[in-house]
């Protein structure tokens, strides 16, 4: 049986990059109806298209995850588009740069709302929805490794992803009893179409950038989007049995550990 049978998926940041990569395996695994948000609608109707056209009913809806009311909006139409959610990915993520001395409070700002306050409400909006119902679900957050400390020019977003981390043990927690599974996954550095142009604006990456940073790292290739995103919906599905308030590190290098 395919993993998400009969299950609708609402996966913000599902445009593009990682989130695009969920959507697609959830396609694959039979999901029931998808719901995808971002900013750019070109790719959005592209990719709903893209999936209906493989035989799975997907809806763009344009969201802008700075507004937490379009956040929340998102899971409401949803709902009243497919009649249910049943599961939820907060993929998106805003990775300006910034450190300890040159942040500014817009900055800041700007990290909360995108890396913590929204994905926090679309939880909550979900949450409601499932007890409603009085049915599990299941909710999967997108943190990064970062946020057990990061890079110094990280921190506004090392700031809200470690919020995010503890705000998905503390939902897990507390919705247990409801048969509500959350988890998130710590990811590492990965391949996407995003992390090109943020090596370029950032860090002055030339257009070899992939070959170098895959020659940097143990394995010998930077996350791919495809096993990342085919291990998400495996914790969404049933499959992964009873694991809930897990925060799993998705990374090659061991933290903690030491040379």
């Amino acid at each position: 049986m395919p993993l998400l049978q009969d299950k609708v998926i609402l996966i913000s940041g599902g445009t593009q990059g990682l989130g695009a990569g969920v959507a697609r395996r959830a396609a694959a695994e039979g999901a029931a109806g998808i719901a995808v948000t971002g900013r750019n609608a070109d790719s959005g109707e592209r990719l709903a298209a893209e999936l209906t056209a493989s035989g799975i009913e997907t809806r763009f809806i344009k969201t802008d995850l700075a507004d937490v009311e379009q956040a929340r909006n998102s899971v409401l139409e949803t709902i009243n588009v497919f009649g249910q959610l049943d599961c939820a990915v907060n993929a998106a993520g805003l990775t300006t740069r910034g450190t300890m001395l040159d942040t500014t409070p817009e900055l800041f700002d700007a990290h909360i709302a995108v890396n913590l306050k929204s994905p926090f409400f679309i939880m909550a909006e979900t949450i409601k929805h499932l007890c409603s119902r009085g049915v599990p679900g299941s909710i999967v957050n997108v943190i990064s490794i970062a946020e057990l400390g990061g890079q110094p020019y990280l921190a506004p977003y090392v700031a809200a992803k470690a919020g995010l981390a503890g705000a998905t043990r503390n939902a897990a927690h507390a919705h247990r009893w409801d048969k509500i599974r959350i988890n998130g996954l710590d990811i590492g550095w990965t391949a996407t179409d995003g992390e090109a142009e943020t090596q370029k604006k950032f860090h002055g990456a030339g257009e070899d950038w992939l070959e170098k940073a895959n020659a940097s790292v143990p394995m010998g290739k930077l996350g791919q989007v495809d096993e990342i995103a085919e291990f998400i919906v495996f914790l969404l599905s049933d499959r992964s049995g009873v694991v809930t308030g897990s925060v799993i590190d998705w990374d090659q290098n061991v933290y903690g550990g030491s040379d």
